[in-house]
């Protein structure tokens, strides 16, 4: 397993990089190119939101975004319970896995009632009137982007606590690892 780590700092330029690493290294890992799009999306969506977040609770503190290729032999995620040599378990089957993990340090606002995933997912997602959240849309929530991310991505899963949050996103790697001579 190869995990590639990227820290990016609360700049919205970074999130351009931050997509382009992602779509390089799931090309490389073996990802379906009918996947990279949503990949790349859902990577910015992540960082995105992680970057609006630093600028406003902690500006000087790094993003961290990690790209684990889980098509070696050691493919488990340490952070799921798995033992190395497993494939991850994706839908109740045992898979290869691409995961992208994007942490930041921002304090997630009401860390203990957002831990409750059992709401609808679109709950909170509009605003009331002509509220516009800091670096938001006018009329939507930040919540948006989590939203968008769930959609996009194979298997979510959001840990937001007082320390920061951390957004894992994964899809599966293609069954048969082609070699693309112009990606080297």
């Amino acid at each position: 397993m190869a995990t590639i780590t990227l820290t990016i700092s609360a700049l919205p330029a970074h999130v351009r990089t931050a997509r382009l690493m992602a779509a390089t290294v799931a090309r490389r890992a073996g990802i379906a190119a009918t996947a990279i799009d949503e990949i790349r999306l859902a990577v910015g969506e992540a960082c995105s939101r992680a970057v609006a977040a630093h600028k406003l609770h902690c500006p000087t503190q790094p993003i961290l975004l990690q790209l684990i290729d889980g098509a070696g032999a050691d493919s488990a995620s340490k952070a799921d319970g798995g033992t190395p040599g497993h494939a991850l378990r994706a839908n109740g089957n045992a898979t290869q896995r691409f995961e992208v993990v994007v942490s930041d340090r921002a304090p997630a606002k009401d860390a203990d009632e957002s831990t409750d995933h059992t709401g609808p997912l679109l709950d909170g997602l509009f605003l009331d009137g002509d509220e516009t959240p800091p670096g938001g849309i006018s009329g939507f929530s930040p919540g948006l982007g989590l939203a968008v991310i769930t959609g996009l991505a194979d298997e979510v899963r959001i840990d937001p606590s007082d320390q920061g949050t951390i957004v894992r996103m994964s899809w599966p790697v293609a069954a048969e690892r082609t070699h693309d001579p112009s990606s080297n």
